[in-house]
């Protein structure tokens, strides 16, 4: 079968123990991200499967008008938001999904938090220029870390703070806060008291129609001018513009993240902002996460081929 692998940004797909599971079939991989119709219809133009890594690359209705070959799409993660399912549908393409691990996201806000409240990345390049303790920073004992969303990362999370010894906070849907409450975890008497409280305050929301620009601008002005928002979940939880409206007037006073509004980026103004850290979405970018993540897309994948059942989206 012909299959391509899109936007494999490090080129690190064929060197995966579990690429060794596609030996015999025709693969191509692309390093890049194609956001024209053209050039992504172009390339995906023979292909019978496509592997999509994460949501890098939107499956348009109007992308698969101009793709007769494609039979079958293997999705790495548990997620296809950014899949057209009906288009699928329509078109007798099967969509399949797999499994994730939280464990990889978890650790990567944690290393957020702390890079951020003990100004780590400024230190560094001090260091490097000859500048000896420039900073202050501040420490997370006894302070509070709120939880936007006490799903499998915001649980992990929650964890890594009592381990620093912080109070812990959580704010969210009805199921949510049920499940922190069970757990011996505050829970916050709404949103704002969410906001108003957190010194901390991490996002682990899943991205939908009603959390869409959840944290408006002025949730924001609620936080603290000490506290530190942090978002490796989905940028567009945000308002657009809020989050760069929010470290200019202060409030909070700094942020870290992982994802944004488009991606890849090359040019952000947000990135020239002193009171914010930021990583090129690497929360889920880690080995044994992507062993998983494409072992099972290629499992999925070869049993299509062979005619065995498979969990199809489009049904």
């Amino acid at each position: 079968m012909k299959i391509v692998i899109a936007d494999d940004y490090q080129d690190c797909v064929r060197h995966l123990d579990a690429f060794k599971l596609l030996e015999g079939q025709e693969v191509t991989i692309y390093h890049d991200t194609l956001t024209d119709l053209d050039a992504l219809s172009t390339r995906f133009q023979n292909a019978e499967a496509l592997v999509l890594i994460r949501e890098r690359t939107p499956i348009t209705a109007a992308l698969l008008e101009r793709l007769p070959n494609l039979k079958v799409i293997s999705q790495t993660g548990g997620g296809a938001a950014h899949v057209d399912i009906e288009a699928c549908r329509r078109h007798g393409i099967a969509v399949m999904t797999g499994t994730g691990s939280p464990y990889a996201a978890a650790e990567l806000t944690w290393g957020l938090v702390l890079a951020a409240m003990r100004h780590i990345p400024a230190e560094v390049e001090n260091l490097k220029a000859g500048r000896w303790q420039r900073t202050l920073g501040t420490g997370l004992k006894d302070r509070t870390l709120g939880i936007f969303g006490y799903g499998k990362i915001g649980s992990l999370v929650a964890r890594y703070g009592k381990a620093f010894e912080m109070k812990v906070l959580v704010w969210g849907r009805e199921s949510t806060r049920q499940r922190a409450s069970d757990a011996g975890i505050e829970v916050a008497k709404s949103q704002t008291d969410l906001f108003q409280r957190a010194d901390v305050l991490s996002l682990h929301l899943r991205l939908n129609d009603d959390t869409r620009g959840i944290v408006s601008a002025k949730s924001l002005a609620q936080m603290k001018p000490t506290s530190l928002l942090v978002n490796t979940s989905r940028s567009q939880l945000v308002a657009p513009g809020a989050l760069e409206q929010a470290l200019n007037a202060g409030r909070p006073g700094q942020a870290a993240i992982d994802v944004f509004d488009a991606e890849p980026v090359f040019e952000n103004s947000l990135l020239e902002l002193p009171n914010l850290v930021a990583t090129p979405h690497i929360g889920y970018v880690e080995k044994d996460s992507y062993e998983l993540y494409f072992g099972d897309a290629f499992s999925n994948l070869l049993a299509y081929i062979n005619g065995l059942p498979i969990n199809n989206l489009a049904d």
